[in-house]
């Protein structure tokens, strides 16, 4: 004898069974997607610089080499700070006591026939407007060697995000176009990734030693050029 649980039990099988077999488990469709790289670029013009500059003293004596050297960068300092040059913005990037040798005859070991004293500083000129005057008080003042010179932008987080911007725009408009080709349309943005920043590098300018006089140099800073590159996926669905 049968109970009535199972002959229910059993009328729930035969009914699951004669299910279709679309009914039981939904079937999805595979997400069509597009995904695209693109690159933004935003350009300004510098607005700071960085010159590095120098004096090279000699003299027969380490003693009086050093002491000529010592009055002339000290000069230069104040000369910078009295033209508005923030003590922050001069930095001491070399300073070196050598033997300056001359060679013997008859090849006998060299002999030091005196001493070289070598300080550069590097100095920040956040108005690049006054770069060139900063040039000529220095070359007045005394310095006599520059390394060179290098432009800047001092703010570059507004035009990175300009560079964002672009690059998305450049982005939706490649996939758009691919979109209408392949007959379909963009839908959802599924994910935005930033793969390469490239904010500018200081670009050098490069200077030889100068004499003690002053110099008119034109100085031309250049573009800058900030790039940024993203990569971006969307899902694509049929035209309505």
């Amino acid at each position: 004898m049968k109970s009535r649980y199972g002959v229910i039990w059993g009328a729930v099988v035969l009914a699951l069974s004669a299910m279709p077999l679309n009914a039981q488990t939904e079937t999805k469709l595979p997400l069509r997607t597009i995904r695209l790289d693109a690159m933004g670029t935003a350009k300004a013009k510098p607005d700071m610089a960085q010159i590095s500059i120098g004096v090279v003293s000699e003299a027969e004596s380490a003693k009086a080499a050093l002491d000529q050297n010592s009055e002339a960068m000290a000069k230069i300092v104040a000369g910078l700070k009295d033209s508005g040059i923030a003590e922050a913005d001069i930095q001491t990037v070399d300073f070196a006591v050598r033997p300056r040798f001359e060679m013997s005859k008859d090849n006998k070991p060299p002999v030091i026939n005196g001493y070289r004293v070598v300080n550069s500083v590097r100095i920040a000129v956040r108005d690049i407007e006054k770069l060139g005057q900063v040039l000529e008080r220095v070359a007045a003042l005394g310095s006599n060697e520059m390394g060179g010179i290098s432009f800047s932008i001092k703010d570059t987080a507004q035009l990175l995000d300009d560079a964002r911007k672009q690059a998305i725009n450049n982005a939706r408009h490649k996939a758009e176009l691919y979109a209408t080709a392949a007959g379909v349309a963009l839908g959802r943005v599924l994910t935005i990734d930033e793969q390469t920043v490239t904010p500018w590098r200081p670009q050098p300018y490069a200077m030889q030693r100068m004499d003690a006089k002053a110099v008119d140099v034109p100085i031309q800073p250049g573009e800058a050029e900030l790039q940024v590159t993203i990569s971006v996926m969307w899902e694509l669905i049929d035209k309505t």
